[in-house]
């Protein structure tokens, strides 16, 4: 594999895209299962597909519509669903995980309307829903680096504060940190992570690269740095040798990469068992 990269450009582009989403995912996905929100990253997966249903079908049907990218598209559904997300938080104040089943189930209603629309299935859309190697273009590489970077970023920037708001929200908000916009950027962040990762893993795929890795580190970590930088190493070898194990065996990258990361998180709690 590592020969063939450099003599074809998509799998170039796969392999960019995919170590950057073996950073990025489980970087985000630490913050989600301490904050017990593993389920955000299926609903805004769901309402992502319903986007890119949206972008095919309008790509089908309107001629001014036929050069449009469907993945920005998912991504404005994605971002859109995100803030319904947290605007039904504050109107469900004490059952604010009612929030994540409302957009998951209107974002799979919407989009097998929308597929049905399109009659069925299409090759683009079996891409996305599972991922493909071959379709990862220059562009959607950059999307990705710069999705990376502003997760980067901000939890460089924010990081006591989503320490604080992760453990003990109720304390956050004493201590004067602004827990709306905190709220905003990180499923913010969470939306463009998962619009940006379907390429390489698929839509219905995404929400493993955000947690298993993240379930394998908090087995080993003894403190949230550690388990920070364990989901980033397990993301990244779940990433590299799923891509590889793919090329070499002519597997769908996606299934392979959840599967490698499946096989890592054995092998920890394994060790962890043989350790007691």
């Amino acid at each position: 594999m590592w020969e063939a990269i450099w003599h074809y450009e998509f799998l170039r582009n796969a392999f960019f895209a995919g170590v950057l989403l073996g950073f990025a995912a489980p970087l985000l996905g630490v913050f989600i299962v301490v904050r017990r929100l593993s389920l955000i990253a299926d609903a805004l997966s769901h309402v992502t597909l319903a986007g890119i249903a949206a972008g095919l079908l309008l790509g089908k049907t309107a001629t001014a519509a036929a050069g449009w990218n469907p993945l920005y598209i998912g991504m404005g559904f994605s971002v859109l669903g995100s803030l319904f997300i947290e605007k039904l938080r504050t109107v469900y104040r004490h059952y604010e995980e009612l929030a994540i089943p409302i957009i998951l189930s209107a974002g799979i209603g919407l989009g097998v309307i929308l597929i049905s629309i399109a009659n069925g299935f299409t090759t683009d859309l079996f891409s996305y829903l599972f991922g493909s190697v071959s379709a990862v273009s220059r562009a959607d590489v950059w999307t990705v680096l710069a999705v990376a970077l502003a997760v980067a970023l901000v939890i460089a920037v924010f990081y006591k504060e989503l320490f604080l708001l992760s453990f003990d929200e109720e304390y956050a908000r004493v201590s004067g940190v602004r827990v709306k916009l905190i709220h905003f950027l990180f499923i913010l962040l969470v939306a463009l992570v998962i619009a940006a990762s379907m390429r390489i893993v698929g839509v219905l795929l995404i929400s493993s690269l955000m947690t298993l890795p993240v379930a394998a580190s908090i087995r080993v970590a003894k403190s949230f740095r550690q388990a920070i930088a364990f989901s980033v190493l397990f993301g990244e070898l779940a990433v590299i040798a799923g891509l590889w194990a793919a090329y070499e065996l002519d597997w769908a990258p996606g299934g392979t990469i959840v599967m490698t990361a499946v096989v890592l998180l054995l092998l920890v709690l394994g060790w962890k068992r043989r350790r007691r």
